[in-house]
Order: C-alpha cells, then sequence, then structure tokens
C-alpha cells in the first residue's frame, strides 16, 4: 500500500489535469441539470403572451354591449394605438414604429363590451403551423405540454385553452387558426375571405389571409362572430345538407369512423338535418378546378386523390410566397433578418420565387370558388378532419416531417383556396390526444355556419363519450361494432323486419361511411319497403365505394327497372352481367329489359 502512495506525485501536472477534466465535467452536469429544471418549470401565463396591457371597453351610450364582462387576446400582428405591432420577429418589433390607429377588428370588440389584456405569440411572419417561436419561446399546449400547441396563431390558441381568456384573435391564411384549435381542443373559426376588414392588420398574403378567432365555448364563437361579420338580412331557418368527404377522412390517423359515427348519431336528434350524403371530394375538385391541371402534372406518380390535394396545397404556397414578397421584399432584403429554424427556408423560398404562372394561381383560386359555392349553395356543410395527424413532440421542427406538414397543409387548401368559412370543433380525446372535425360552408355563410355549430355542439359533445368507448378499428380498418350491427341488419332483413333492418344498416354506415357491403344491404330493405329512390341511391354510394359490387348494380337496376327507368336499368344488368357473365339474375333480367325497350 506504501509503495502505491509513494508512485502518486503531488507536483504531476498529469494528475492536475484530470482533477481539472473531472471539476469542468462536475460543474457542466450541474449547469445542465439545473436548465433541465427550468425548462420543467411552468411558464407565466403558459407562455401564450409577448407583452400584457389592458384595453378597456370603449363606452357606447344607449347601444348593448353583447361582448360585455369577456376578455380576449390578440394576436402580435394587429396593430393596437401605441404599441409596436411585432409580427413574430424582434428585428421588426425594433424597427418599426408605434401604431397609429387600433385595427378595425378590435375597435369593434372593444366598443362590444370586451377587454384585451394582452398581445399573444406568433409564428415569424405568420408562416408555420408548429407554434414555435426561436425568439420569445413556445407557448405550452396546456392539453399536452410535451407537444406542439400549433401556429401560426399558436399564442392565441394557448391562451384560450388554458383559461387565461374567454376568446381570442388570430389570422389564417394557410391553416394558422384551425390547426392550433385542432392541437389545443377548442374552437376555431375562420371566416369566408374578405369579409371581416384586415385594416390595421399586417399582411401575409392577402388572397388568403383572413381573421379567425378562438373559443372554448360557442355561444362565445357566435358572439363574437355577431360582433365582427356584417350585418345583413335576419338568418333564414333552413335545412341542413351535411356531406361527408369520405376520402378525406382515409388520410387521417385519427379513427375517422367515430368521428363519421358521433356526427351521424349527433343529428339524428336534431330538426332541420337531412339524412347524411357521401362523396369523394377529390374528384369532384379534379373535376370542376380544370386550371388545377397544370400543378398535377409534378405530382402524377401519386395516387389520384393525393396529387390532387398536393396541387392545391402547391398552388396556396406559390400565391401566399408570391404576395407576401410583394409586401415585404424590400424590409427582407435591406435588413436581411436572423430568422428561426423553417422560417428562413419559407422566407427565401418566397424572396426567390420568380412566379411565372401567376395568372393561373387566381384562375386556380376563382374555379374553387365557383365550385364549392355550388357544392354547398346556402344549406350546404362539408364534413373534413381540421388535421390529418397528431401533433409532433416539442423541439422536432429540426427533423420537421415534410409528411406530416404536406398532410396538414392539404386538408387547410380547401377553404384557404375556395375562399369558405370553415370551424374546426373539438371531439374530445384518443389516445391522450385531441381530436377534431371540421365543418365547411360556402363563402358568405359564416352565420349559418355559427349558427349550425351552436345548434349542435353539445349533442356532438353528448355522443363523444360514447363513441370512444366503443371498439377501436381493427387491421383492416373496419370496426367491429359496424360489422355486428350489419349481422343484426342480415338478421332482421331475414325475418322480414324491414324498417329495423333499415335502422341497423344505418348505424353501421354512421360508423363506417365507407363500406360498400352496408349501403348495398340497405338498399335492399328499401326495395322490399317500395323505398325506390332511396334504394338507387345507397346503391350508387355502394358503386362510389366500391365499383366491382354486382349485388350494387342488381340493386340498382332493380330499383330503375321500378321506377320505369329501363334503359337504365337495362345498363345495370349488362354492367352485372360483365362482372359476373354466368348471374342468372342478371341474364334473366337484361333478356327481360331489352324486350321492354325494344
Amino acid at each position: 500500500m506504501s509503495k502505491m502512495l509513494k508512485k502518486v506525485n503531488p507536483s504531476n501536472p498529469k494528475l492536475w489535469l484530470l482533477i481539472g477534466i473531472g471539476l469542468v465535467g462536475a460543474v457542466v452536469v450541474v449547469a445542465e441539470t439545473r436548465r433541465r429544471r427550468r425548462r420543467k418549470l411552468p411558464k407565466p401565463d403558459f407562455g401564450a403572451f409577448v407583452e400584457r396591457f389592458e384595453l378597456l371597453p370603449i363606452p357606447q351610450p344607449n347601444q348593448t354591449q353583447t361582448l360585455s364582462a369577456l376578455t380576449f387576446a390578440i394576436k402580435d400582428i394587429f396593430d393596437v394605438k401605441g404599441y409596436v405591432t411585432g409580427f413574430g420577429n424582434p428585428q421588426w418589433k425594433k424597427m418599426h414604429n408605434e401604431a397609429g390607429k387600433t385595427a378595425i377588428v378590435i375597435t369593434a370588440l372593444l366598443s362590444n363590451g370586451a377587454t384585451c389584456v394582452g398581445k399573444t405569440v406568433m409564428d415569424e411572419f405568420s408562416f408555420g403551423i408548429s407554434g414555435e417561436n426561436k425568439f420569445y419561446g413556445t407557448p405550452t399546449n396546456p392539453q399536452m405540454p410535451s407537444s406542439i400547441p400549433g401556429g401560426s396563431s399558436s399564442g392565441s390558441a394557448v391562451a384560450v385553452a388554458a383559461r387565461l381568456v374567454d376568446f381570442a384573435m388570430g389570422t389564417d391564411t394557410t391553416g394558422c387558426v384551425r390547426i392550433p384549435a385542432a392541437f389545443c381542443g377548442i374552437l376555431g373559426f375562420r371566416p369566408s375571405h374578405g369579409v371581416i376588414s384586415t385594416i390595421g392588420v399586417l399582411p401575409n398574403a392577402q388572397s388568403l389571409d383572413t381573421v379567425g378567432w378562438f373559443a372554448r365555448d360557442p355561444s362565445v364563437l357566435h358572439r363574437v362572430g355577431l360582433v365582427l361579420l356584417p350585418l345583413n338580412s335576419v338568418e333564414l331557418k333552413r335545412t341542413r345538407r351535411i356531406i361527408f368527404a369520405d376520402d378525406l377522412f382515409q388520410l387521417c390517423k385519427a379513427p375517422s369512423q367515430k368521428t363519421v359515427y358521433i356526427i351521424g348519431k349527433a343529428i339524428e336528434n336534431l330538426s332541420g338535418y337531412q339524412f347524411p350524403q357521401h362523396m369523394n371530394l377529390c374528384q369532384y375538385i379534379a373535376s370542376n378546378v380544370p386550371s388545377l391541371k397544370e400543378f398535377r402534372e409534378k405530382f402524377t406518380h401519386q395516387q389520384n386523390g393525393v396529387s390532387i390535394l398536393k396541387a392545391l396545397t402547391s398552388v396556396m404556397f406559390y400565391l401566399q410566397g408570391y404576395e407576401f414578397k410583394t409586401n415585404h421584399e424590400e424590409w427582407v432584403k435591406s435588413v436581411k433578418p436572423r430568422l428561426g429554424r423553417g422560417m428562413s427556408e419559407r422566407v427565401n423560398a418566397a424572396m426567390n420565387a420568380t412566379h411565372d404562372n401567376i395568372k393561373t394561381l387566381y384562375k386556380v383560386r376563382t374555379e374553387m370558388w365557383g365550385a364549392f359555392q355550388h357544392l354547398l349553395k346556402d344549406d350546404g356543410i362539408l364534413v373534413i378532419p381540421t388535421v390529418a395527424d397528431y401533433p409532433l413532440k416539442l423541439n422536432t421542427e429540426k427533423g420537421f416531417s415534410s409528411e406530416f406538414g404536406d398532410r396538414a397543409f392539404a386538408l387547410s387548401s380547401i377553404a384557404s383556396i375556395s375562399g369558405c368559412c370553415q370551424v374546426a370543433i373539438p371531439l374530445g380525446c384518443h389516445n391522450d390526444c385531441c381530436a377534431s372535425v371540421s365543418l365547411i360552408s360556402a363563402h358568405g355563410a359564416d352565420k349559418f355556419l355559427l349558427n349550425t355549430v351552436l345548434d349542435m355542439y353539445s349533442t356532438l359533445q353528448e355522443q363523444v363519450s360514447v363513441a370512444y368507448a366503443l371498439p377501436l378499428p381493427d387491421t383492416n380498418g373496419s370496426m367491429g361494432t359496424s360489422e355486428l350491427l350489419k349481422e343484426k341488419g342480415n338478421a332482421a332483413f331475414k325475418g322480414r323486419l324491414w324498417n329495423k333492418a333499415v335502422d341497423y344498416y344505418t348505424e353501421a354506415i354512421n360508423l363506417n361511411g365507407t363500406n360498400a357491403t352496408y349501403y348495398s344491404n340497405r338498399a335492399a330493405a328499401y326495395l322490399e319497403l317500395g323505398c325506390f329512390q332511396e334504394a338507387e341511391e345507397d346503391c350508387n354510394m355502394a358503386i362510389l365505394h366500391d365499383k366491382k359490387n354486382v349485388k350494387a348494380y342488381l340493386r340498382r337496376g332493380t330499383a330503375r327497372e321500378l321506377l320505369l327507368r329501363y334503359k337504365e336499368a337495362l345498363k345495370d344488368f349488362q354492367h352485372a352481367l360483365v362482372l359476373e357473365p354466368q348471374n342468372k339474375t342478371a341474364s334473366l333480367a337484361e333478356k327481360r329489359l331489352r324486350k321492354s325497350t325494344s
């Protein structure tokens, strides 16, 4: 032992080097531990605000103030007299003066009794969908603290979700209200393009920019809308056509059958709602927006529906880039601002783009507007997923999945390009993540849509707990519950209980609106009940989802024959024979109809 001790020389420089390295390592570990502890500490006000102040209501003698006693926050893109509008970037804020006037929408809210309590964090220049800001930090998603809140109106969404305010104002260009509403589990409204003033709001891209808002309570969402939307005649009571975009729900990671079930069950208990329709929205867009073909060429390797959505998204980005460059090129090129990760690529892409096809971009926008006005008219409500994926975990933007962005923007591009109004509605939580569905109505039908939300909301929420208690989809995407309902329908059919069979098949369709067999079986029950038109419509849906469904062609042929439309019926039976040349029912019907038509 003494021999070993003799070998240690205190004056040995190597010994002191090792001790020094050890001390440095210990200091680093302690500092990192402290940093981690600081990161875990809750942020004041969930990190939602960049600036706190109070703007009191503006007294209005002899006028009822409909927003009295409500508080709200505003995205740091709205002008407030005496404050610099920051646009999400400290260099922008440093180089601009205080606003001389307050934005029109903020004045309207103050004039109606609401109190503004501050400005909220946003993605720089209103680009991006993550809600992560390099300079001001990322607001904490109250529902999922380890996940992004969504952007660009992240702070406004968080302020509402955390119950810091009753409602909050944001802007929506490419999904900047709808996406954070979905991720934070609250209501988010994007109005029809151009119906609410943007005077006093910094522009990103005028052809896409809208002033939107968040709320937890549908009545608050509705009251804000009544203040901001233009006055018009009294909203007439009218029926509502619910249309499910079945192909868009196929993009979802959330259980889409349950979403369809929730809405289907909710409207069963409400008056004035027609039986839900189903459609392939991408096919409709392809047929009615011919100018989009030019942008689809680069996505020909994709499936047809995906290529349409990617083309639509590219139009949205080209349009946004062109108008952002027009608005801010001089400032960006002269200042060369420091930008957060992901933002520099978006801004540089906008600055460097040539936009040779700008006329076609606006043509696509015009055609989309016309196509959706024709589809929705004054009573249609299109149902789509708000987002396709659950929110990413925090600090993942370095490896920000292009697929995640593509799928999110693909859904938000529909209302952005068509100019329609859209509302994101929370549907509880699934797998510890917020679920959300969106309703879209025609341009100008904003109050109709807000009234619908007010009408449906409580019933929807009642159905949420029931739906998420149902079994999850199996590996084939079909639900055990819907198959069980189909079997019950088959048993009722064999027992000649036609009405009961229709009810069971309808329940199965509400759970899984893309199963051709359910529609075809219900058509058989309708035929027994003498409901030939309903049977034909169900067969149309079955064939839409499965073009080789022989029974659907046979049943549609039978319905058309009984409706005395012999030529159409003949074509159905002939088509069935092409699919099954030995089918005796089709063969006999074809011979019979040939005689009738000759």
